[in-house]
């Protein structure tokens, strides 16, 4: 199922937004409709989050949606305190004010996607992976977009409210945008080489995914894809093997590498590592002739960017996880910056850079990983969404992963328990893609890039700061006399 173009939507609702705050002069009230705005924005974009606690959770339906509507209304301080701040420091000339208002919110989307390990899902730029600003992904990022889109509905709406020239003005910015997007993007990176890929979606049910009458039935189905497709890579999804290396039989161990350590074969497949001693890690494990060689025995991936309550639990919110009937994990964190996996055909080598679930959701530490000499020509996200059944979480989790592959100019493979398992290029365009919730194999061809984005290079060494700084340069500008 496709997900419709509707890039306009989010620039209209946010204009009747900046609207009522043009006409609200009180810093309470604007609070007030930014909290509002906020709360409705992100309740429609995560309700989803009620399945997991609900039905695979044992929440009582009442203290699930309470849940999600208090972490809405928690996450939407950000942008009251944002429309706060206009009401306070409007000068009430159009073009300062729209400085102001862009400033302050792209502040508000940063802090948002940034501060207490960060919740930057339904950020306003993902509207725009189909939309007029999207080629100015690869050198602005989702923030960003999000902050351009703010700059010209308040171009718009404020100037149309300060007379005819001014809107006249908006009108030309926004014209010139689209523009750009009908010019298409600037290409900063090269083809790299070709591979023949299939990418695996089990669809185990998320209440069966644990139970031990599916675990050896998926963990032989996996082991049957890896050996028998005549492919040069086969991904299969985030702990489709959900047990430890020493708990899985030798029956699957022994054939699997036998099969990679023929030239040109590699695999990638989710599972967790570790021991009491050590700690535990959501892991990806890299099969190929030269890491079989390894003293380690495979290529090694360990989730950086933990999930809360998922995959560690906050501290003080112990009650809350003990009331749900979920194998939370308490896992290990790894290095933000690591090694790719290699890949090696005859004619070919590239490097495919692993994720795990929603760690793509955060493109700045993504780009932290083209400073070195593995530097990514493949993304490769492997996930669950599982845990919130067939709904909009698995077009959004597409969504975030489109974006990711604009900014970098990279290809995304993505394979899934149970969706969306797809092959998108380097320009954010999905080629391939399987039906949600069915089991099945995708196999399809991807090119690998090389060269960095100016995103992935300001990004991978500064990470968020420059994007703080220019909101706060924005807000302090504003300040000054700007006609």
């Amino acid at each position: 199922m496709s997900w419709p173009n509707w890039w306009w939507l989010q620039p209209l609702c946010l204009s009747a937004l900046v609207w009522q705050l043009h006409h609200q002069p009180k810093p309470l009230r604007a609070a007030t409709l930014g909290l509002i705005f906020g709360s409705s924005w992100l309740l429609g974009a995560v309700w989803w989050l009620f399945i997991s606690m609900n039905r695979y959770g044992g929440l009582p339906a009442w203290l699930a949606a309470g849940a999600v509507l208090l972490l809405c209304v928690a996450l939407s301080l950000y942008w009251a305190l944002a429309c706060a701040g206009f009401a306070f420091w409007r000068r009430g000339t159009w073009l300062a004010d729209s400085l102001l208002l862009t400033g302050l919110c792209l502040l508000a989307e940063v802090a948002r996607g940034w501060l207490f390990t960060g919740f930057p899902w339904a950020a306003m730029g993902y509207a725009h992976v189909q939309g007029p600003l999207a080629p100015l992904a690869p050198w602005v990022g989702v923030y960003g977009l999000g902050a351009l889109s703010v700059m010209l509905v308040s171009f718009v709406v404020l100037g149309g409210s300060s007379g005819i020239q001014r809107f006249g003005l908006g009108a030309v910015a926004t014209l010139s945008l689209i523009l750009v997007w009908a010019g298409g993007p600037v290409q900063f990176t090269d083809p790299a080489g070709k591979l023949k890929v299939a990418l695996l979606q089990p669809n185990v049910p998320q209440d069966q995914k644990f139970a031990p009458d599916h675990l050896l039935p998926t963990i032989f189905w996996t082991r049957d894809q890896l050996i028998q497709l005549p492919v040069d890579l086969v991904v299969a999804p985030e702990t489709v093997i959900a047990l430890l290396p020493e708990e899985v039989p030798p029956e699957f161990w022994d054939p699997v590498r036998a099969h990679f350590s023929q030239v040109g074969r590699h695999a990638l497949f989710g599972l967790p590592l570790g021991d009491p001693v050590q700690g535990y890690t959501n892991s990806v494990a890299g099969l190929s002739r030269a890491s079989l060689r390894t003293p380690q025995g495979f290529y090694r991936y360990d989730k950086h960017h933990l999930v809360p309550f998922g995959e560690f639990i906050p501290m003080g919110f112990r009650w809350f996880t003990a009331l749900m009937n979920i194998p939370f994990g308490d896992f290990e964190r790894g290095p933000i910056a690591p090694l790719s996996f290699q890949i090696q055909t005859p004619g070919v080598r590239v490097w495919a850079a692993p994720n795990i679930c929603f760690e793509d959701l955060f493109g700045e530490e993504l780009a932290r990983r083209f400073d070195r000499v593995s530097a990514p020509s493949i993304m490769v996200n492997l996930s669950n969404i599982g845990w919130f059944g067939d709904t909009i979480a698995v077009n959004q989790h597409l969504q975030i992963s489109r974006m990711r592959s604009i900014e970098l100019q990279r290809p995304m493979l993505r394979a899934t328990n149970t969706g969306a398992t797809a092959l998108i290029d380097h320009r954010g365009q999905v080629h391939k893609q399987l039906p949600a919730a069915v089991s099945g194999v995708l196999v399809g061809e991807v090119e690998g890039r090389s060269g960095v984005t100016p995103f992935a290079l300001w990004a991978g060494r500064y990470g968020l700061t420059p994007l703080v700084v220019l909101g706060l340069l924005l807000v302090i500008v504003s300040r000054r006399r700007v006609a």
